[in-house]
């Protein structure tokens, strides 16, 4: 569970494929656990990393700017895909024009798809 200045994150192993669920707010706050959570992730060198945002109620611009940094950071070591099923992280995704730049999924499974079809962003 998280309170308003925290963030929940699990990471699961689904046939080698590094997901990262998130939940609760992402925000100047919370950022700090999110680039933690994440670097730990990143730091075991996955072929592929999934960041599950279904549980996030807020994306802040600080959250929208640490994906790009990640897809960025990554760069053609592993794929990388976000899913974001409702409007509290669909829609500034799309507004910032960056489910242009990484993919975008509105489930885990589909984004799972995408991993085993090479749909993900390298």
């Amino acid at each position: 569970m998280s309170t308003p200045d925290s963030i929940t994150a699990e990471v699961t192993d689904h046939d080698g494929v590094a997901v990262l669920s998130i939940g609760g707010e992402i925000d100047l706050v919370t950022a700090p656990a999110l680039e933690e959570a994440i670097g730990g992730v990143v730091a075991d060198n996955p072929s592929a990393l999934i960041i599950d945002l279904s549980g996030v109620e807020f994306l802040g611009s600080v959250g929208l700017k640490i994906l790009a940094s990640t897809y960025e950071k990554l760069g053609s070591a592993a794929q990388f895909g976000v899913v974001a099923r409702g409007p509290a992280t669909r829609r500034p995704i799309h507004l910032t024009g960056l489910d242009k730049t990484f993919a975008l999924y509105p489930t885990l499974d589909e984004a799972l798809t995408g991993v085993r079809d090479g749909k993900l962003n390298r």
